[in-house]
């Protein structure tokens, strides 16, 4: 079996081992209870599951990714140590306050498998570590590595001293400004107008490139031309002039030979009068004359309808017999035509040269500015940390990191990308552990949420594949209701059995295994059930699925009004609820009666994934008269109506002897109720 179904008491604590844990689970508590065992140490002489020594809190390296995350984890494992600690002193009165906080049968169980002669020695241990936790090393990536390169600046060749730049868009606007100087303002007219045509200033050139800095960083861009922009420029327009006067130099007599042929055909009445007539025809064949003459003219003629005309199957659809359309279609014009966007659009262009020199320039300067002002910024930190494990000191800070920190947990680690994959296998060697260390990677890929700043599924996969035998699942889910899982669980198994398709997940292929197949997960039957109708009518379904159906026309709808559609939907489910009594309860049993309450506005949310959307949902919510909250992390309180009268009336404080903020200040919508009074 290549998956174990994971044992707090027994799980080997040496070596690598992944964790896979979805959603529920427990994730955060059993990081808690394998602290608490490492803090413990092995059970007895020969447990071969325990870690060799008992470790203290800075020996032991916690990562996860968000600095909340870090904080959360930090409180929930000092309180789990101080919990232990009061289990081993077998403290009644300690034991009963802390049994409504904490799974107490786990931490009886783990003292235990300690001799009772042990219990007051290892509660004192255990006590030293939670008052020990403000030097835990628990901490995201970039702490981390910010941490490493500064303690080990001799073998990371780095400064002793350097400042996290958390914000570098100054920097880089900056760096961007220079480039622009540089390299674009001396250029001639034509160059500077081709240039023009995809960025108006060094503003727009930055918005750009930046993308394609994050793959300079990592050294994942092609390289740049050898040539530097006013040289790439002459070469390139004299390729695309090239090309556009050969695509241009047919059309003259081609406008003038299909103007003839369709006069005769009309003459003859051969076409459908009201599809096809001269004053259409003459239109278009003008523009395209127009065009045509026109050397400069880059974009494709106005045809409108007559892109869809002037085609051989346009022109069989306007004759009325099919015998006349062989006298039309075979024009090479109509052939030309039917390509003439797609050859436009394919015309040789500077644009993809001009960006990858502007990335490397850019990055090259940020990182000369970066290095003089001794600053490093979130990504600068993992590129140092991985180069300086790789350079030529490289296996001795590996050594020297894995004797400061024997023991790793990291923590969802599906959002880990290649760069810290390679830290992190260059330190404890994933594939073929030391075994005097453990490294614990606990993660899902179903949750994998940060591919937008480089999280590589294929890293997370690799992992897997180098833990093999060494795999473990947290099975039970004590966060939803029986069927609730119940229910995700036969939508993915659905997914995961269809013949024709990849797995669940995407990565199934024909004739090889399903590198991450799907594993239902167990529920331990959360008590709370929800009732859409009332208690009496019985519970309701634990997931329901919405279908918009197809209008008349039989057309899909476009996104604004599928958007609108969904958001009446979504508001009249939420207001029939309230309506209609809904609520949740736990039924009525031999020993309990049945515990009911009504179901409020503040009981439901609904997730988004733009302000548009949220609005789209809050004015539905208000034409049936229910309010609601939008809550965005991107949202800023300073950015409101209120912040902004006070920031006048602020103003008028800080210069009272000044009249125009204090005027500023009472004409705001603040003062207004004042001044009424």
């Amino acid at each position: 079996m290549s998956t174990h179904e994971l044992q707090v008491r027994d799980f080997p604590l040496h070596g690598s081992r992944l964790i896979e844990a979805s959603a529920g689970t427990g994730k955060t508590w059993t990081i808690a209870m394998l602290y608490v065992r490492l803090v413990l140490g092995p059970r007895h002489e020969r447990d071969d599951g325990a870690f060799g020594r008992p470790l203290t809190p800075p020996e032991v390296l916690v990562v996860t990714f968000t600095e909340a995350a870090t904080q959360e984890l930090r409180a929930r494992v000092r309180l789990r140590l101080a919990q232990a600690a009061s289990v081993f002193r077998d403290d009644p009165t300690e034991r009963e306050a802390h049994q409504q906080q904490v799974d107490l049968h786990a931490l009886l169980a783990l003292r235990s498998d300690h001799p009772e002669a042990d219990w007051p020695r290892l509660a004192v241990r255990l006590q030293l570590a939670a008052e020990w936790m403000d030097e835990a090393a628990i901490s995201t990536i970039h702490g981390w590595c910010l941490r490493m390169l500064r303690e080990h600046a001799f073998d990371g060749n780095s400064l002793f001293q350097q400042t996290l730049e958390t914000d570098p868009t100054e920097l880089q606007a900056e760096v961007a400004r220079d480039a622009w100087r540089s390299f674009y303002a001396p250029l001639p007219l034509a160059h500077a107008q081709e240039v023009l045509r995809w960025w108006s200033g060094p503003a727009d050139l930055l918005q750009a490139v930046r993308p394609l800095l994050e793959l300079a960083a990592t050294g994942q861009l092609a390289p740049a031309d050898d040539a530097p922009p006013g040289p790439l420029l002459t070469r390139t327009l004299a390729e695309r002039d090239a090309a556009l006067a050969s695509l241009k130099a047919p059309w003259p007599a081609w406008t003038a030979e299909l103007k003839a042929l369709f006069d005769a055909g009309a003459a003859a009445q051969h076409f459908n009068a009201k599809q096809f007539r001269a004053q259409y025809y003459d239109n278009w064949l003008r523009k395209l004359e127009v065009w045509a003459s026109d050397p400069t003219a880059l974009a494709p003629p106005d045809l409108q309808k007559g892109w869809e005309r002037l085609t051989p199957e346009g022109l069989a659809g306007v004759c009325k017999a099919p015998a006349h359309a062989p006298l039309y279609r075979d024009h090479p014009a109509l052939a030309a035509l039917d390509g003439l966007r797609a050859q436009l659009g394919q015309l040789p262009s500077a644009r993809a040269g001009l960006l990858r020199h502007a990335a490397h320039w850019m990055h090259q300067r940020f990182q000369r500015e970066q290095a003089a002002r001794a600053h490093m910024g979130f990504n600068d930190l993992l590129l140092r940390l991985d180069q300086a494990l790789h350079g030529p000191n490289g296996e001795r800070l590996a050594a020297t990191v894995r004797r400061q920190f024997p023991v790793a947990l990291i923590d969802e680690f599906q959002d880990t990308d290649p760069v810290q994959y390679r830290i992190f296998d260059r330190i404890y060697r994933v594939a073929q552990p030391e075994p005097d260390t453990a490294l614990v990677l606990i993660g899902d890929p179903k949750q994998a949420i940060y591919a937008f700043r480089g999280a590589d599924i294929h890293t997370y996969l690799q992992a897997r594949q180098a833990c093999v035998g060494r795999r473990y699942t947290l099975g039970t889910n004590h966060r939803s209701t029986t069927a609730m899982v119940a229910a995700v669980n036969h939508g993915f198994a659905v997914a995961e059995s269809r013949p024709d398709g990849a797995g669940a997940f995407g990565f199934r292929r024909p004739g090889q295994d399903n590198p991450v197949p799907f594993l239902p997960a167990g529920a331990a039957g959360r008590a709370l059930q929800w009732f859409p109708h009332g208690p009496t009518a019985g519970p309701g379904p634990a997931l329901t699925l919405c279908h918009l159906a197809l209008p008349a026309s039989g057309k899909a709808l476009g996104k604004d009004a599928t958007l609108q559609q969904l958001a009446q939907v979504c508001a009249s489910a939420m207001v029939a609820h309230l309506q209609h009594g809904a609520g949740f309860g736990r039924p009525a049993t031999d020993t309990a009666p049945a515990d009911w309450r009504p179901l409020r506005p503040a009981d439901m949310a609904v997730l988004v994934h733009t302000r548009q959307e949220a609005d789209a949902v809050r004015a539905a919510l208000a034409e049936r008269g229910l309010r609601s909250v939008y809550l965005s992390d991107r949202e800023s309180v300073y950015n409101t109506a209120p912040a902004h009268d006070l920031q006048h009336w602020l103003n008028a404080c800080a210069e009272p002897d000044n009249p125009l903020p204090l005027r500023a200040a009472l004409a705001t919508a603040t003062a207004r109720p004042a001044a009424t009074a």
